[in-house]
């Protein structure tokens, strides 16, 4: 079949030190009750499987590429289909909040959601809420943030509501990186009980798997512009590129960073432990556990970069090996 082809900017992006405090920080989200409750899925079977139309994709990758260096986030729109599967057909942004805050705008933006949901309904447009969407930079996302976002929309939408990350850092690079998450249960249950208990960092976040679908008449523009152009789309050796260590580089930058903050609530504890008082509250877990989450997601990352790595090492040592050979001949 037809693959999607993504066209993406090749400008170059640099960020300095300051991403880690940037990553951190509170996204330009509005949170509103009424509107998740507008439309509200049925929850009888878990979602095991994510379906997202291509176009829905290239709408979410435009959103976050032009808003760069901003974060930005979004609605979902789609419905829940049988056998577990969560079908996204539409996406739309969620408006820029206002530097200074004020209510006036923040009621414009909940208008526009639900201005937004109705109209879509008027030209038979799924306008069921199913979730959102968030960018992120170099696969930072684990922020109390995001967490109290998501336990909203599976609390008072569907425990199937899911949160979609797009990385456009990391997809300059070739490829795309969209992952869909939810809140598992152990933490759902947590935070719904004020329950300030341990939760394994790895059982914070439950990852469900992501299938990029087009329709009939997309397959067949896709086909059509394949053969017009003359094989302009065929892939070329810039896989084989050995990767540059700033990827690397910025990974460890960013991880040394996070394990301060791991190291500040730490002390935090410790504090706590030594001054304990009968009416006083012990800090709460969630930030360490949320920075234990994002340092291991920085070694994953790594780690695969690593392991994508080697085999062009491989390669690239037999080709020499190959030359020195002819060379000798």
């Amino acid at each position: 079949s037809a693959s999607l082809y993504f066209t993406f900017s090749r400008t170059a992006h640099y960020y300095n030190s300051t991403l880690h405090y940037f990553n951190r920080t509170t996204y330009s989200f509005v949170y509103d009750k009424s509107i998740v409750m507008a439309s509200v899925i049925d929850a009888k079977q878990k979602v095991t499987a994510v379906h997202i139309d291509g176009l829905a994709v290239l709408k979410i990758v435009k959103h976050c590429q032009d808003s760069l260096p901003t974060m930005v986030t979004g609605s979902l729109l789609g419905l829940m289909v049988e056998n577990g599967v969560l079908e996204i057909t539409h996406a739309f942004p969620f408006p820029d909040q206002p530097k200074d805050g004020s209510g006036d705008d923040d009621m414009d933006g909940h208008e526009y959601q639900l201005e937004m949901m109705k109209m879509l309904r008027e030209i038979n447009v799924d306008n069921n809420c199913v979730g959102w969407y968030q960018s992120m930079l170099t696969g930072s996302y684990s922020t109390s943030t995001l967490v109290e976002n998501q336990q909203g929309y599976q609390t008072d939408l569907s425990p199937n509501a899911v949160v979609l990350l797009y990385d456009p850092q990391q997809t300059l690079k070739g490829n795309l990186v969209l992952r869909a998450y939810r809140l598992s249960s152990a933490c759902m249950n947590a935070m719904l009980k004020q329950n300030n208990s341990f939760i394994s960092p790895s059982k914070f976040f439950e990852e469900i798997p992501i299938h990029i679908k087009n329709n009939g008449l997309a397959n067949a523009l896709l086909y059509d512009l394949n053969a017009n152009d003359g094989g302009r789309f065929k892939c070329d050796y810039e896989q084989l590129d050995l990767e540059k260590d700033s990827y690397v580089e910025k990974n460890l930058e960013l991880m040394c960073s996070w394990v301060d903050d791991l190291a500040n609530e730490q002390h935090k504890f410790q504090y706590y432990a030594r001054h304990q008082k009968k009416d006083d509250d012990a800090p709460k877990r969630l930030e360490s556990l949320l920075i234990n989450h994002q340092i291991r997601q920085y070694c994953d990352q790594m780690d695969r970069f690593a392991g994508s790595n080697f085999g062009k090492l491989f390669l690239a040592k037999s080709l020499r090996k190959n030359d020195a050979t002819d060379e000798t001949k």
